[in-house]
C-alpha cells in the first residue's frame, strides 16, 4: 500500500529546526529575544505537527518507507544518502522527541528570561533537536552517527552554558570526554559493519546479518553496546549524568527525558 504523506513533510521534520538554528545563529542579535524564542519553539512545534501527520499515515498504511533527501557520498563500494527511514519505531520516537522537545522549548522561554546568551541558548536547543531527529530518522549508520555526535556536542554546549562557572565548565568537559569513550566503540562498530557488508544501509545490513560468523557478530554487538552504555549513562560510563545538572533546568529535562539518554536505548 502507498502513503498519503509527501516526502517533503518527512524532510521538514528536521529541516525546520535547522532553519531556526541558521536564522538565530546568524541574525539572533538583530531579531531580539522575542523573535528568537518564537523561531525556536515555533519550528519545533511545526516539526511536531509534521511528526503527527507521519505517524497517522504510518498507522493507516503500516508500511515502512525510505525518503532520500540528498545523494551524499559515492566512492568505490561506499554509497551514502542523506535519507530517512519511516517505520513504526521511527514514528514513535519522532513523537517523543518533537513533542517533549516542544514543551521544553516553551518552558524555557520563561525560565531563561533575562539570562545572558538567551539567543545562544535557543540556538543550541534547536541544534540539539536537529541532531536527535537525524539520529532517529536516518536510514543508515552514517546519518545515525552524525546525529549521535551532534547530540554529544550539543550536550557539551548546553551543560556548559554558564561557562564562566568552573563547575559548569568541568561538568561539560566530563560529559564530552566520557561520551567520546562510548562513541569510539560505536564508530568501530560502524567500520566493522561496512567491512563485512560493504554498505551502511539498515535494510541491507539486516538482510545480510545471518551471513556473519558468531564471533564477528558478537564483536559488533559489543561495540554497539559500548556506544549505548555511554550515551544512556549506564555503568561504568554514568558519571557524567549527575554533573549535567550544572546546566539550566530545561537542559536537564532535555537530556534526561527527550533526547540524549533515550538515544542509547534507541
Amino acid at each position: 500500500m502507498g502513503s498519503d504523506v509527501s516526502d517533503l513533510i518527512v524532510i521538514l521534520i528536521p529541516l525546520l529546526p535547522l532553519l531556526a538554528v541558521v536564522a538565530n545563529g546568524l541574525l539572533g542579535r538583530r531579531f531580539g529575544h522575542d523573535m528568537a524564542h518564537r523561531l525556536a519553539w515555533g519550528s519545533v512545534g511545526l516539526s511536531f505537527l509534521c511528526a503527527i501527520t507521519v505517524f497517522v499515515d504510518q498507522v493507516r498504511f503500516g508500511t515502512a518507507r525510505e525518503v532520500v533527501a540528498y545523494s551524499w557520498i559515492f566512492g568505490g563500494d561506499l554509497t551514502i544518502n542523506l535519507a530517512f527511514l519511516i517505520d513504526p519505531l521511527t514514528c514513535i520516537m519522532l513523537l517523543v522527541v518533537t513533542g517533549v522537545g516542544f514543551l521544553i522549548h516553551v518552558y524555557s522561554v520563561g525560565y531563561m528570561h533575562g539570562e545572558e546568551g538567551f539567543t545562544r541558548f535557543f540556538t543550541y536547543m534547536n541544534l540539539f533537536m536537529v541532531s536527535m531527529l537525524l539520529l532517529v530518522m536516518g536510514n543508515n549508520y552514517a546519518v545515525l552517527f552524525i546525529g549521535w555526535e551532534g547530540v554529544g556536542l550539543c550536550s557539551y554546549l548546553l551543560i556548559g552554558y554558564y561557562y564562566d562557572r568552573v563547575s559548569a565548565a568541568k561538568a561539560a568537559t566530563k560529559a564530552f570526554v566520557v561520551n567520546r569513550i562510548g562513541d569510539a566503540g560505536f564508530l568501530l562498530a560502524i567500520f566493522l559493519v561496512f567491512v563485512n557488508f560493504r554498505t551502511l544501509d539498515y535494510t541491507q545490513v539486516f538482510a545480510q546479518a545471518g551471513t556473519l560468523s558468531p564471533e564477528t557478530a558478537t564483536v559488533i554487538a559489543l561495540c554497539l553496546l559500548v556506544g549505548a552504555v555511554g550515551k544512556s549513562a549506564q555503568v561504568p560510563l554514568y558519571t557524567w549524568l549527575p554533573d549535567a545538572m550544572e546546566g539550566p533546568t530545561p537542559v536537564s529535562a532535555l537530556i534526561h527525558a527527550a533526547t540524549m539518554v533515550t538515544a542509547g536505548v534507541y
